[in-house]
């Protein structure tokens, strides 16, 4: 468990520089250079991730229970995941959907942070979904309050969204009848 919650410290704490430090990291970036920084932060936010991937396969060895969440909850799941991958597409393809959703990374963490907690009730799940949880709400709140920073990406257009839903729903299909089985070991629907 230790290795689970160092990885997520190291993940999120770079990720929460923004919030807790936003001149510092604007220093840093003006000090060492943009690119420079941002592989910084790229290196540390992978050893992080991986930290975390290995000791949340480590504590799933030794479970340790803390609820068992009622067979309706799966359902529940299913259906909180259905945003996920759209609004993940989103980011990337402004559109209205961006527009509504203002940051729909941050949105798809809390759908997908909210529904494995609802799914599944081993220490080692709630440790990691919600501190994710947790994250995406603090860096939301402080978004509101933070000055915007201006991010390339593609035109707005209609046809982004469209791209975002039927691209989203295809990949959460995917993942949910495929993937999720082979990477974690367990069918969302099986």
């Amino acid at each position: 468990m230790s290795t689970l919650i160092f990885g997520l410290l190291i993940l999120l704490g770079m990720h929460s520089v923004s919030i807790v430090a936003p001149a510092w990291r604007d220093a840093m970036a003006a000090r060492i250079g943009t690119l420079p920084w941002k592989g910084v932060y790229s290196v540390v936010s992978v050893v992080g991730f991986w930290l975390m991937l290995k000791g949340y396969a480590e504590a799933r060895l030794e479970p340790v229970m803390v609820w068992v969440p009622p067979t309706g909850m799966r359902h529940a799941a299913a259906l909180l995941m259905l945003p996920v991958f759209p609004l993940l597409l989103a980011t990337y393809l402004p559109g209205r959907i961006r527009n509504a959703a203002k940051h729909p990374m941050l949105a798809a963490v809390k759908f997908w942070a909210l529904a494995h907690l609802l799914s599944n009730g081993m220490l080692a799940d709630i440790v990691l979904f919600g501190a994710f949880l947790a994250w995406a709400v603090i860096d939301r709140i402080s978004l509101k309050r933070r000055a915007p920073q201006p991010v390339r990406t593609t035109p707005t257009t209609p046809w982004n969204d469209v791209l975002a839903v039927v691209l989203g729903l295809t990949l959460y299909a995917a993942f949910a009848m495929i993937w999720h089985q082979r990477l974690f070991g367990v069918a969302p629907f099986g």
